[in-house]
């Protein structure tokens, strides 16, 4: 039986351990906080120590953390991942990193005789609970022939595209649409409700219309009643903006939309809403015009 490994056990590294082990996997397991993976102890994951230990003990190792920072510091040192790689194994980083930190790591995964793939994925928690992620992979085909069967038990639709920075910078390109949509919503909703429409209703018309996406008509129940948890926090999504912006600069593109977008999303940072979904965007667009008018932020959209 292949055993996978899993380096990250938060919201969305928790969920795909925990599939696994649902579809019968064997897996090791570690995170920064081991509460985190008391659940998963529970429905047989192996808690491992170090992420040295997980990919030691692993034919397959998957990583998910939120930065290019957390990636690093589970990857290097005597206790990281690659200290735990060796010839024949295949790690799996579903990270959404810079296009340059993934290139850099998978030579050195190579370097030990190890494979790697990125991974990154479009989808928040429900969609990594039901398996119904996109997985957009870059990396060896032999590889990816290897892991497809596991990446399909996570989700519905995996797709090589190329090397590895080519699955970071597509899935950059997916969250640039998403920020941006989040925000045109948003603004025409607000536009709707300060004219007089009822927001169930503007919501009921605007997500069944041409407008009305996949992501639009998931998150319309958030923009109704915004949720405490989130299922992709504005923090989250702003580093993803800004490593689009860098991509950008360096191949010397215009990013108009993912300008204002990251903008707003420092707004909502500053009015303290870095760890609420992205669905804030409503409520910051609200208190901005609240604070416009001299009456003070809070009491708007919620």
């Amino acid at each position: 039986m292949t055993t996978i490994g899993v380096v990250g056990l938060g919201a969305m590294g928790g969920r795909i351990a925990g599939r696994l082990l649902a579809r019968g996997h064997l897996v090791r397991g570690t995170n920064r906080t081991k509460a985190k993976a008391h659940v998963l102890m529970k429905q047989g994951l192996v808690w491992c120590y170090t992420p040295r230990a997980t990919a030691q003990g692993s034919d397959i190792v998957i990583s998910m953390v939120t930065n290019d920072d957390a990636l690093a510091a589970v990857v290097e040192g005597p206790d990281g991942i690659l200290a735990g790689l060796s010839p024949g194994k295949i790690y799996v980083d579903m990270s959404t990193v810079s296009p340059r930190a993934s290139r850099a790591l998978a030579e050195r995964v190579g370097s030990r005789g190890a494979t790697m793939l990125a991974a990154p994925v479009s989808g928040s928690v429900p969609a990594a609970e039901a398996g119904s992620l996109a997985i957009i992979a870059g990396g060896p085909a032999d590889a990816f022939e290897r892991v497809q069967p596991i990446l399909h038990e996570l989700g519905s639709t995996v797709t090589r595209v190329g090397d590895v920075d080519h699955a970071l910078l597509l899935k950059l390109a997916i969250n640039i649409s998403l920020a941006v949509q989040m925000l045109a919503f948003s603004e025409g909703l607000l536009l709707a409700e300060h004219g007089g429409v009822d927001r169930a209703v503007a919501l009921e018309v605007m997500t069944t219309s041409a407008i009305g996406s996949p992501m639009l008509q998931a998150r319309a129940p958030l923009l109704r009643d915004l949720p405490e948890d989130a299922w992709f926090d504005v923090d989250m999504m702003q580093k993803d903006l800004r490593l689009a912006l860098d991509s950008g600069r360096g191949e010397g593109l215009l990013l108009p939309s993912t300008t204002v977008a990251n903008d707003m999303l420092s707004a909502a940072q500053e009015a303290g809403y870095e760890h609420r979904d992205i669905a804030v965007l409503l409520r910051t667009l609200a208190d901005l015009v609240i604070a416009r008018a001299g009456r003070t932020p809070g009491s708007a959209a919620a």
